[in-house]
C-alpha cells in the first residue's frame, strides 16, 4: 500500500494502526504510547495519501472514507503532527512545499473585493453555529488563561482586559476596531473606558449582529459597526485594535496594511495587533485549511510582520508572544462543538460536522505540535507615545478587577 510507504517514513515517534482498504492491518511506528486506529475505506486513498497527504487525509476524513476505529481524531492528529518533520523531509513532500511557497502570493491576493468573497466563506455561515460552540460574547480568537482552571468565558474576559491594558485608554478617545466581528470587544472597551468606538468588518452575518447589541446597549451614539474593508475607513484615530483579523490580510497586503494604520493614527496614537503566528521561518498554508475553512489565511512568521512594519516606519513598542493559550481555547472550542453535535448536523449534515471537528482538532495540536502561536504587537508612530516599562498594564488589570469586585 502506497499510504503505508510514506507513514512508515513518517512515524518514527508513537505508533499507528492502518487497515487498508482490503482490510489489510499495517501496524506502523516503533511506539510506545496510545495506539490508534484509522481504516480507508476507498482503494483510491492508497494512492492519494501518498501524493498529497495534506490535502487528501482531511478530505477523507470528512467525507467518511477514512474514520478513526479505536482512539479519537486528537490521537491520531497529534501522532502525525509530532512527527511533521519526517514528512515534509520526504522528497514528494519537499516538491509540494517547495509548489506551495512558490503559489503563496496568489493563494494569498485579497484585494477588497476577493477579501469580503473568503471572510463569507466562514464567517457568514449559520449564527445559530457559533453560539453553539463559542463563549456567550462570541469571542472567536484565542482566550487568555491566568489559571489552568479558567472557564472559556473568564478566560475570554481576561483576554480582553489584557488587549484593554495595553491601549493606554482614556475618556473620550476615538477607538478603531479592525476586524470587529459580533461587537463584543467594541462594546467592552466602550462601557469600561467611555471611548467612542467604531467597528469595520466584512461579514454580513457579524455586522447585522454587532449593530444590534450596539442599539440593545443603548451606546448607538458612541459605539457604530460598517461593513466595510478596513482600506476605505477614514480617520484619525487615537487608539487602534485588531484581533483575529490580520491571519486574513495575505503577505503581500501587509504593508498596506500598515501604511493604512499609520495613516489612521493620531501622532501620539497607539495600535494593538493580535494575530496568531509561527515560530519558523515563512510558509505557506495547509492546503486542507486553505481549501475548506479559511481561503486566503495565512499565519505569518514575526520576521514578515516586523520587516513590513520596518518599511513603512512604525515603532514596535512592545510585544507578547502567547504559546498554548488557542491551543486550550480550541480545545474547549471543540469540546462545546462535540456536545451541540446534533444541533450543527441538524443545522449542515454530518460531512460538516466531520469537517468542523478535523479543523477544530487539527488546529489544537498545531499549536501543540507545529510552532503556531499568538503574538500581541503594540505599535506607534511615535517612541515616546507609551510608558518606558509595562507597569502600567498590570496596574491597570489590578485597577479594572479591583473596580469589577468592588462593583458585584
Amino acid at each position: 500500500m502506497l499510504a503505508a510507504h510514506i507513514l512508515k517514513r513518517v512515524i518514527r515517534d508513537g505508533q499507528l494502526r492502518v487497515v487498508d482498504a482490503d482490510g489489510k492491518v499495517h501496524l506502523i511506528g516503533p511506539g510506545p504510547g496510545p495506539v490508534p486506529t484509522i481504516r480507508l475505506h476507498d482503494h483510491r486513498l492508497h494512492r492519494d495519501l501518498f501524493l498529497n497527504p495534506k490535502l487528501r487525509f482531511g478530505e477523507a476524513y470528512m467525507e467518511g472514507r477514512l474514520t478513526v476505529e479505536d482512539g479519537t481524531l486528537y490521537e491520531v492528529l497529534d501522532l502525525v503532527t509530532r512527527n511533521i518533520a519526517a514528512l515534509e523531509s520526504h522528497p514528494l513532500q519537499r516538491v509540494q512545499l517547495l509548489l506551495g511557497r512558490m503559489l503563496h502570493f496568489i493563494h494569498t491576493h485579497n484585494p477588497v473585493g476577493r477579501a469580503q468573497k473568503n471572510v463569507a466563506h466562514h464567517y457568514d455561515l449559520s449564527d445559530t453555529l457559533y453560539d453553539l460552540f463559542l463563549d456567550k460574547d462570541r469571542q472567536y480568537s484565542c482566550a487568555y488563561f491566568a489559571t489552568d482552571n479558567d472557564s472559556l468565558e473568564l478566560a475570554q474576559s481576561n483576554k480582553k482586559l489584557h488587549l484593554a491594558s495595553k491601549l493606554l485608554l482614556e475618556p473620550g478617545q476615538k477607538v478603531l476596531d479592525i476586524g470587529s466581528g459580533w461587537g463584543g470587544l467594541g462594546l467592552y472597551l466602550a462601557k469600561l473606558m467611555n471611548v467612542d468606538v467604531t467597528g469595520v468588518t466584512l461579514s454580513t452575518e457579524q455586522h447585522k449582529v454587532s449593530e444590534q447589541r450596539a442599539r440593545d446597549a443603548g451606546l448607538s451614539d458612541r459605539l457604530r459597526f460598517h461593513l466595510r474593508d478596513y482600506r476605505l475607513q477614514q480617520g484619525p484615530f487615537d487608539r487602534i485594535i485588531s484581533v483575529g483579523m490580520f491571519e486574513h490580510v495575505g503577505t503581500k497586503h501587509y504593508r498596506e496594511f500598515f501604511r493604512k494604520v499609520k495613516e489612521l493614527l493620531t501622532e501620539d496614537g497607539v495600535m494593538l495587533l493580535h494575530a496568531i503566528g509561527r515560530m519558523d521561518p515563512p510558509g505557506s498554508t495547509n492546503p486542507w485549511l486553505r481549501k475548506y475553512i479559511f481561503p486566503g489565511g495565512y499565519t505569518p512568521a514575526l520576521s514578515e510582520v516586523f520587516r513590513a512594519v520596518e518599511d513603512v516606519g512604525l515603532w514596535v513598542t512592545d510585544v507578547e508572544i502567547l504559546r498554548l493559550h488557542y491551543a486550550k481555547t480550541l480545545r474547549e472550542w471543540h469540546r462545546r462543538f462535540d456536545a451541540n453535535r446534533d444541533k450543527i448536523r441538524a443545522l449542515y449534515d454530518e460531512r460538516f460536522c466531520r469537517m468542523w471537528e478535523f479543523y477544530l482538532v487539527g488546529c489544537e495540536v498545531a499549536f501543540r505540535n507545529m510552532g503556531q502561536m499568538v503574538f500581541q504587537m503594540q505599535l506607534s508612530r511615535r517612541q515616546e507615545a507609551v510608558p518606558l516599562t509595562r507597569d502600567y498594564m498590570v496596574d491597570f488589570e489590578r485597577a479594572m478587577q479591583a473596580r469589577s469586585s468592588a462593583a458585584a
